[in-house]
């Protein structure tokens, strides 16, 4: 990515976006709010879900709660490893060399993403079973077996880009190093064996198993509403349609899956073509690397609009805080008042 480069001859800082540089200050004013900004609404969106979800017994009786909660833990850690690239452009000395830490901070955030790529890919086998197998569903769906597939999702996705060190640039999370840009190149094997290994994989995952959820649903809701029509026919009341159980809770998985991808989609179609040596832009480059990072605070957005048991966890944490603030408010105020009736009683 040698176009990337705003090079630091005239003392100036690197930036990759160079529109964002001004003489008055010596750092990249956007790229630190748009990093900042985001950070700040990863780590507390996240922050929020994993107390939800402890302070709402009711969210964990959804085997899919223990995928859902491992992708809040990994966006809750992208939002804290921004606070590197955020130092990084304020010029904040780092100990170790920008290499390593360039190359560590590719590193992390793509193992990261891949967790939360791989979570989407076992909710939504999750979901296909729960639907295709209801009966023997929680025999073969576990709290042990999930445990299990959990641990193998994070190992997975640590070996998956281990090779990164060796071989070449995982993705553009690092540009906003002046050696990732420059020196740390991008190898079409390896592109090619990270599509093969993490992309394609769950995305077929993701698109079959939908496609066959929402298929079932159909088939589930015509025959219910066929079978209500017809005692309702008999018992002289017209019956209303029903939507499949199922279908509203695969909905809000599927909004959250498709936000995912539609993110990380420039971020993927731009990693093809510059490892390929298609096409190359330091704007570009920064723009879907930080789009599909926002993703993850997308994800908490999605949920908290669109599930009603996690609404009413969030009502219940909110309450819970307020009434915790209400009480430490009236007894700061009635120690108060005690305090002002003894100095008064001292006074007479």
């Amino acid at each position: 990515m040698n176009s990337s480069l705003v090079g630091n001859q005239s003392g100036r800082p690197f930036c990759l976006l160079a529109i964002s540089y001004l003489e008055t200050i010596n750092f990249c004013l956007l790229e630190v709010v748009i990093i900042v900004f985001l950070m700040v609404l990863i780590i507390s969106g996240n922050i929020i879900v994993i107390f939800v979800f402890h302070c709402a017994p009711l969210l964990n009786h959804h085997t899919t709660s223990y995928f859902i909660q491992t992708m809040a833990y990994a966006d809750l850690l992208v939002g804290v490893s921004c606070l590197v690239p955020s130092l990084s452009l304020l010029h904040y000395p780092i100990v170790l060399s920008e290499s390593l830490v360039c190359q560590i901070f590719g590193y992390v955030v793509s193992v990261l993403k891949s967790v939360s790529m791989a979570s989407l890919a076992c909710i939504s086998i999750d979901r296909y079973i729960a639907i295709t197998k209801p009966l023997t569903y929680n025999t073969l769906v576990t709290p042990w077996r999930l445990r299990i597939c959990i641990l193998t999702i994070w190992l997975y996705s640590c070996l998956v880009f281990l090779p990164s060190f060796h071989w070449g640039k995982p993705g553009y999370h690092g540009d906003v190093f002046q050696w990732c840009a420059s020196s740390w190149d991008t190898d079409p094997y390896f592109t090619l064996f990270i599509v093969v290994m993490l992309y394609a994989p769950a995305a077929f995952i993701v698109c079959f198993t939908y496609f066959n959820i929402f298929r079932i649903c159909q088939q589930h809701t015509k025959e219910i509403n066929e079978r209500r029509v017809r005692f309702s026919s008999q018992d002289g009341e017209a019956g209303e349609a029903q939507p499949c159980p199922d279908k509203r809770y695969a909905m809000v998985l599927f909004r959250i899956t498709s936000v995912f991808y539609i993110l990380w989609l420039p971020y993927i179609i731009y990693f093809l073509l510059e490892s390929s040596n298609v096409y190359s832009n330091r704007v570009a480059s920064f723009l879907t690397t930080w789009l599909a990072i926002s993703n993850s605070f997308c994800n908490c957005v999605i949920y908290s609009l669109s599930n009603s048991v996690f609404q009413k966890g969030l009502k219940r944490l909110s309450g819970a805080i307020c009434a915790s603030c209400a009480r430490q408010r009236v007894a700061k105020d009635s120690s108060t008042s005690r305090s002002k009736r003894s100095s008064n009683g001292c006074h007479v």
